[in-house]
């Protein structure tokens, strides 16, 4: 019974490298941790496109986002009773077509007494913009929330 009990273990002992017990030999874990708070290429203009670089191209996108709501509300005549020189932060919505839609305005109080009108005449500057691409995010366009801020300054 002695004999019978060693031979088990030696064979029991030995037959274990048999086995792929090692967590050398375990398949690589695939990707599945997923960052929603940022995307692989940001939304972008036509112009931007031909940009590369992820960083290049999402300040290119803000930058003439910038640059064309500023170009609509300069081009509109406001009637002020005293000079402005404000912040105003505007959330902007960018749907997976592409679609831009103004969130919400955040503005001070001397803002929404003075200009009342800034919320729609800022809705109609994004329905002129030129056409957006969305953001994508492992090869799928997604929608993304865009903060801007923006400065009215106005003179009497």
């Amino acid at each position: 019974m002695r004999v019978f009990f060693v031979v088990f273990i030696l064979i029991f002992c030995s037959s274990c490298d048999y086995f792929p017990l090692s967590k050398k030999q375990q398949l690589p874990d695939l990707d599945t941790i997923i960052n929603f708070n940022e995307v692989d290429f940001s939304p972008s203009f036509a112009i931007c496109d031909s940009l590369l670089e992820k960083e290049a191209k999402s300040v290119c996108f803000r930058t003439n986002i910038h640059q064309k709501i500023g170009e609509e509300l300069q081009k509109q005549v406001f009637t002020i009773k005293d000079s402005v020189d404000e912040m105003v932060t505007v959330h902007l919505l960018i749907d997976a077509k592409g679609v831009v839609t103004l969130e919400q305005m955040e503005a001070t109080e001397i803002i929404k007494e003075q200009l009342p009108e800034l919320d729609s005449l800022l809705t109609i500057s994004i329905q002129n913009l030129p056409k957006i691409y969305p953001a994508i995010k492992r090869g799928i366009p997604v929608k993304t929330k865009y903060i801007l801020p923006i400065r009215i300054q106005l003179k009497e």
